[in-house]
């Protein structure tokens, strides 16, 4: 804010300084010959000319005025907001806050009994700075993400330094230091004002939680989960403090919620703690039976989610896609040169986790060139009943066939194509795919030399693999792994060290207990506790991204992303295809089948994945978007983020916290077609 007060300072008082020093040095003219006519037209001519100067001083408008003025309206604007927001009463007269379900359960006589342990996802946890580099004088122990985001504004190549990781090693750079915000405060709140977890830690704090039986798992989200062990530890200490709120809260087993990518985390952690050392924690096959009642599951991504697709392959995502239908201009601007999208790949690469989030379990879940389980999925939210406000919520009352009406298939199997009549022809008229022609390097171009710097390791491509990468080709979620090696190599051999994406075959083959298994859930077995519950928790009822309608981008320069999706993609009224995106159920980031699935039927009973029958349970949160300012973000959202403020979701943990069952919540609370999409899909149990 002081750096904006005084680029504001600078419009007000330098221009005024200016003139004032213009208008003194402007030198005096004697006029000896006072009589003299010449002298006179002199003077005359020198008036005007004088005249014309100061208007042309007092209309002179340069473009750092206008961004002074826009600057300064909008520091003006948010004082005067902020100063509203801190004059208005607590409750307006007719606009009645909600009660907070912490409120209405402590009055029923809900009082805390298990120990807590909260485990955040991708980029919601903050990160401070402990050893950096000059440029980063003064930053000790600050929080370089989550938090103000001051830093990126004022030294923002400084910023992404920091921000990434070792290109080789997926660890530390030389010489940089940034670690996990410890404690509530880890996650709390993302930035001012935008909260991810404080609803529920205020929530549970009404029933009696406090420090000694709630706990935040905070770890470094960007690094592979094996990696949060090698460099901080942060699986033996999740272990140790688990442990000791088992102790030290009456032998009570402890409830964990984990959300987003800290479900899979989560699920790494349960193989690694019962795992024998070195590579595991030496807990035993008995510790989650003896330490865990329940893991609900907020948001899972499972099955990982499609926009890391588009993350890896071009920084994009629907946001971008939709700003670039608006003003193509934007984000490409010749006059700024800001190549956004190419720092932000350059330092996203470099995070291993975003590897854990692309899609598992290949053709077989995902779907191929002709077939998805989403087949027949409808975009008209009024057809799916999501907008309707009474009816039943019960899987088995529901209407099966008021979904699967639509007038043309989309085949979501591909993920990426290259063009919108790509997406939508026979797999017969697509051409095979076969990376080992291409030519990873051209040989008469020097990349490298030629533009300086290689930003992205597109650079290092030869232009004929570009174009022989987009030749009306589609990519399912088998054959998207072979593109995305050849386009991102270093990023892909590093992660796939400590990830896998596959379906076993066999899980009692020795090969699986090496600990790149451990978070896909296909390739893994849960504990064997059979006295467990696992929820899985999540919105349904937002478009979310399910596949890619991609084009060449215009620019051919070096330093620049050769590929984009195509906002110019857009299908009929009511289609699920805009903006070169196509939607399908979800909670806006996760769709359906990556969060729903493996309860629906994966670990639905006694299975190969599930050896012991621990009790699954589905709860879908229908998404209603807020009714007024006042909500803020709504008390029944079911956003991936904003669900966490979401009344109904808030009251399931804790009465679970409190001793509750699956059952005594009501069991499963099914509203989109997990089900029948789980039926179609072939998977060995």
């Amino acid at each position: 804010m002081a750096s904006i007060l005084r680029f504001r300072k600078l419009w007000y008082v330098e221009p005024c300084s200016s003139l004032k020093f213009q208008y003194f040095e402007t030198p005096k003219i004697e006029n000896r010959d006072e009589g003299g006519v010449g002298s006179k037209t002199d003077n005359l001519l020198e008036k005007k000319q004088r005249k014309k100067k100061n208007k042309k001083q007092h209309r002179e408008w340069r473009c750092i005025d206008s961004c002074c003025w826009v600057i300064g309206y909008m520091c003006t604007t948010c004082w005067v907001l902020l100063f509203l927001y801190h004059s208005l009463p607590a409750t307006l007269t007719g606009f009645p806050v909600p009660e907070s379900p912490g409120t209405r359960l402590k009055a029923e006589g809900l009082t805390p009994l298990h120990p807590v342990v909260l485990v955040p996802g991708i980029v919601t946890g903050g990160l401070e700075l402990w050893e950096g580099r000059p440029c980063a004088e003064g930053l000790f122990r600050k929080r370089l993400w989550g938090g103000g985001f001051t830093e990126i504004f004022k030294r923002p190549l400084c910023w992404l330094e920091h921000q990434s990781l070792h290109n080789e090693t997926g660890l530390d750079p030389p010489g940089i230091r940034v670690r996990a915000v410890p404690g509530l405060v880890a996650a709390d709140y993302f930035a001012p004002g935008y909260f991810v977890w404080a609803v529920l830690i205020e929530n549970l704090a009404k029933i009696g939680y406090e420090g000694k039986n709630m706990h935040m798992a905070a770890y470094d989200w960007r690094l592979s989960f094996q990696n949060t062990e090698i460099r901080d530890q942060a699986l033996t200490r999740l272990k140790s403090k688990i442990e000791l709120m088992y102790i030290t809260n009456d032998h009570k087993k402890v409830v964990v919620v984990p959300h987003s990518m800290g479900v899979i985390y989560f699920l790494h952690f349960m193989k690694w703690v019962e795992s024998p050392p070195p590579m595991g924690g030496g807990g035993g096959p008995s510790w989650c039976a003896k330490h865990i009642k329940a893991i609900m599951n907020i948001g899972p991504a499972f099955l990982g989610v499609p926009k890391a697709v588009s993350n890896i392959f071009s920084a994009e995502g629907k946001d971008v896609a939709y700003i670039r239908a608006m003003d193509p201009g934007v984000l490409d601007s010749e006059i700024l040169r800001l190549q956004t999208l190419e720092h932000i790949m350059r330092a996203s690469r470099t995070w291993d986790s975003i590897v854990s989030l692309l899609p598992k379990g290949g053709d077989a879940i995902w779907g191929n060139l002709d077939w998805s389980p989403e087949d027949g999925h409808s975009c008209d939210l009024a057809k799916k009943g999501y907008l309707q406000t009474s009816g039943d919520t019960n899987f088995n009352n529901r209407d099966e066939n008021r979904v699967f009406q639509v007038k043309e298939p989309v085949k979501y199997g591909r993920i990426i194509s290259f063009g919108k009549e790509t997406s939508q022809i026979s797999s017969s008229q697509l051409p095979r795919h076969d990376f080992k022609d291409l030519p990873h390097q051209d040989s008469s171009t020097n990349f490298t030399s030629s533009c300086g710097e290689v930003w992205t390791e597109y650079d290092e491509l030869s232009r004929e693999s570009i174009r022989k990468i987009t030749e009306n080709k589609a990519y399912t979620a088998q054959t998207l792994f072979d593109l995305l090696r050849f386009v991102a190599p270093k990023m892909m051999q590093r992660a796939e060290a400590h990830f896998s994406h596959g379906i076993a075959d066999n899980l009692d083959d020795p090969k699986y207990a090496h600990y790149k298994y451990w978070s896909n859930p296909l390739e893994t077995k849960l504990p064997v506790a059979p006295d467990m519950e696992i929820y899985s928790s999540y919105g349904v009822g937002i478009p979310t991204e399910r596949s890619y309608v991609y084009k060449m981008s215009p620019s051919d320069k070096c330093k620049s992303i050769p590929f984009r999706i195509d906002g110019s993609a857009d299908g009929e009224a009511g289609s699920c295809l805009k903006n070169g995106v196509y939607f399908v159920d979800g909670d806006d980031s996760v769709p359906v089948l990556s969060a729903g699935l493996m309860c629906a039927k994966g670990w639905r009973g006694r299975t190969r994945f599930n050896p012991s029958g621990i009790a699954t349970y589905i709860r879908e949160y229908q998404h209603k978007p807020p009714a007024s300012l006042l909500e803020g973000r709504g008390i029944e959202s079911g956003a991936h983020v904003d669900i966490m403020g979401n009344v109904a979701l808030i009251e399931d943990v804790l009465r679970v916290s409190a001793g509750a069952t699956g059952a005594q919540i009501g069991g499963d609370r099914i509203y989109s077609d997990i089900m029948r999409m789980s039926e179609r899909i072939n998977l060995q149990l």
